[in-house]
C-alpha cells in the first residue's frame, strides 16, 4: 500500500524524463514551425504538420509543464492530466517518426518517442491506480462516457476496416495513398481505439484501471482531434482541398470528446481520497481484482 501522503508525488525518474519531453515538445515543433523547408513531404502533408507542431508548442507542451507541476503541489486530477499528455505525446511522435518524408529532424524523431514511451511507462508504473480511482464521485457519469469512449472507438474501426476492405476487395480508392491511409489507420487502431475501447469498457464495469486510462484515453483523443481540427481549416484556408472539407467531422468530433473528458475531470476531483467511492466500492474492488486472477 502506498503511503498516506505520498499517492501524488513524482519520483525523481518521473520528473526528469518529463522535463526531457517538454523541452522536445518545445523544440521539435519550434523548429518545425521555424524551419518549414526541412519538410520534405509533399504539400498537404506539409500542411498537417503545421498543424501539429502549433497544437504541440502551444497547448501540449503547456498543459504537460503545468500538470506536472500541479501534481506537485498535490491535485488530485492532475497526474492524470499529465498521463494523458504523455499519451499525446507517444501518438504524436509517432506520427513524425514513421510517417514525414526522411528529413534532419530523424534523429530529434526518435529520440523524443523513446523519451514519450519511457515518460509513460514510468508514469503508468508510479500511480497508484486505487487511489486514483478513490478521487472520482460515486455519482461520476461512468456509463455515459465509458459508453461514448467505446462508441468512439468502434465508429474508428469500422471506418478505418471498412476503408481497408472496400481497397482490398472492391477495388475502390483509399481516401489517400493507400501507404499514408495504412500508417495513419495501423496507429489509430493500435493506439487511439485500443486506449478509448479498453478504457471506456473498464470506466463502464468501474474498474480502478477505467479511472485511469479513460482520462488518459480522453485527453489524446481531444489533443489530436484539435490536431485534426486545425489541419482541416488549414487544408481549406491554403486551397488544398474545397470547404468545408474534413472540418466537419473532426471539428464535430472534437466537440463531445472535449466535453467527455472535462467532465471526467472535473468528477475527478470530488471523491474521497480516505474512504471509496460509495459504500460498495470495496466489495466491487475485491469482485474486479477476483475476476483478474482467474
Amino acid at each position: 500500500m502506498t503511503p498516506r501522503g505520498t499517492e501524488n508525488r513524482i519520483s525523481p525518474t518521473e520528473r526528469s524524463l518529463s522535463l526531457v519531453l517538454a523541452a522536445l515538445m518545445v523544440v521539435q515543433p519550434l523548429l518545425g514551425l521555424l524551419l518549414p523547408g526541412v519538410y520534405r513531404d509533399v504539400t498537404w502533408i506539409k500542411a498537417t504538420w503545421f498543424g501539429n507542431d502549433l497544437i504541440t508548442l502551444l497547448v501540449a507542451a503547456p498543459i504537460l509543464v503545468v500538470s506536472q507541476a500541479s501534481v506537485s503541489r498535490g491535485s488530485r486530477r492532475a497526474r492524470l492530466v499529465w498521463l494523458g499528455v504523455q499519451g499525446y505525446a507517444v501518438y504524436n511522435f509517432a506520427y513524425y517518426l514513421l510517417g514525414a518524408a526522411l528529413n534532419a529532424f530523424f534523429p530529434l524523431y526518435v529520440l523524443a518517442s523513446v523519451v514519450s514511451v519511457l515518460s509513460l511507462i514510468f508514469g503508468l508504473a508510479g500511480t497508484d491506480v486505487a487511489f486514483a480511482a478513490r478521487q472520482f464521485s460515486a455519482r461520476t457519469p461512468v456509463r455515459s462516457i465509458g459508453g461514448y469512449y467505446t462508441f468512439v472507438a468502434a465508429g474508428l474501426s469500422a471506418v478505418w476496416l471498412g476503408t481497408w476492405a472496400a481497397y482490398i476487395f472492391a477495388e475502390r480508392p483509399t481516401p489517400v495513398e493507400p501507404e499514408v491511409f495504412r500508417l495513419v489507420a495501423a496507429l489509430d487502431l493500435t493506439i487511439i481505439v485500443t486506449a478509448l475501447a479498453a478504457g471506456g469498457v473498464l470506466l463502464w464495469r468501474r474498474n480502478d484501471w477505467g479511472f485511469v486510462i479513460s482520462p488518459i484515453a480522453g485527453i489524446l483523443a481531444s489533443l489530436y482531434l484539435s490536431v485534426l481540427t486545425l489541419n482541416s481549416t488549414v487544408a481549406v484556408i491554403q486551397g488544398i482541398v474545397q470547404a468545408p472539407g474534413e472540418l466537419p467531422i473532426w471539428g464535430t468530433l472534437l466537440v463531445p470528446t472535449t466535453a467527455a473528458t472535462v467532465l471526467l475531470l472535473i468528477a475527478a476531483g470530488k471523491g474521497n481520497s480516505d474512504g471509496a467511492q460509495s459504500r460498495d466500492a470495496p466489495n466491487q474492488r475485491i469482485e474486479q481484482t477476483t475476476r483478474l486472477e482467474q
